[in-house]
């Protein structure tokens, strides 16, 4: 996701005095600044709370807090319903037999994707471009490392924060075997945002406008495929055309072979 923090007001805040200290280093670290109640509203807080780390919008008609979650919620139901390799996400990075492909999720967003291609026995490295995001994935990383059940597929997982194209045109380390992107998709409409947490990442980072040119350096050091997540009736990137698709209910997914 392309960061556009500046152009949004947005702050740092807390629930409790006990997290006063963490709630200042945090703002520090991100380059924002905290949330005085004495001054205009800010858009948007990042909140800090006894549980999580939450993003929540302010004003009239705001929609409920954003945090991400690997321990409970729609993915623990996932996990113990059995993650299956014959899973469209599965058989697009390639899981087959026994492989395990490493895989670069070079638009991690809300980390679904890649926590479920752990849970399948894949290594999988996040890149996100959104500081404030990156901050919910390290608490939501954080909180689950904590869980016993989950200790296999935490281990499989890492983060880092960067612009994803400047890190793919300098790749200078071992060639991904499989790089996944699932760009934001540039809705217009507003009927198309149907999703809480979709409008509330739009409003912080925006539509990702280099996803062309994404797949184009994926391509270029990807060892064996890139996927690309698209809704399923929307245009394929600009570029080759893919050499396959995988459907599934509401989103495909397109191969890109090395």
């Amino acid at each position: 996701m392309t960061s556009r923090t500046q152009e949004t007001h947005i702050a740092v805040s807390h629930t409790d005095p006990s997290l006063a200290d963490k709630a200042c280093a945090l703002a520090a670290q991100l380059g924002l600044p905290l949330d005085n109640q004495a001054a205009s509203t800010p858009v948007l807080l990042l909140t800090l709370t006894p549980e999580r780390l939450e993003l929540r919008q302010t004003g009239k008609g705001a929609e409920g807090p954003l945090f991400v979650d690997f321990i409970g919620g729609a993915i623990e139901y996932r996990r113990k319903q059995g993650t299956s390799r014959k899973e469209a996400i599965a058989r697009a990075v390639g899981l087959k037999g026994g492989a395990r492909p490493v895989v670069l999720d070079i638009t991690a967003g809300l980390g679904r994707d890649s926590f479920i291609l752990a849970s399948l026995g894949c290594t999988v490295q996040m890149v996100e471009r959104s500081p404030v995001v990156v901050a919910l994935l390290a608490d939501a990383l954080a909180r689950a490392k904590e869980e016993p059940m989950l200790t296999e597929i935490m281990a499989r997982i890492s983060l880092m924060v960067g612009d994803s194209l400047e890190i793919l045109r300098t790749w200078q380390d071992e060639q991904p075997e499989v790089i996944y992107i699932d760009p934001m998709y540039p809705h217009r409409s507003k009927s198309a945002l149907v999703k809480k947490e979709m409008r509330l990442i739009r409003l912080l980072v925006g539509d990702d406008e280099d996803s062309d040119q994404l797949l184009a350096a994926a391509r270029a050091i990807a060892s064996r495929r890139v996927v690309v997540k698209r809704p399923r009736l929307a245009p394929a990137l600009i570029g080759p055309e893919p050499n396959f698709t995988i459907s599934g209910k509401n989103s495909r997914f397109d191969v890109y072979l090395a």
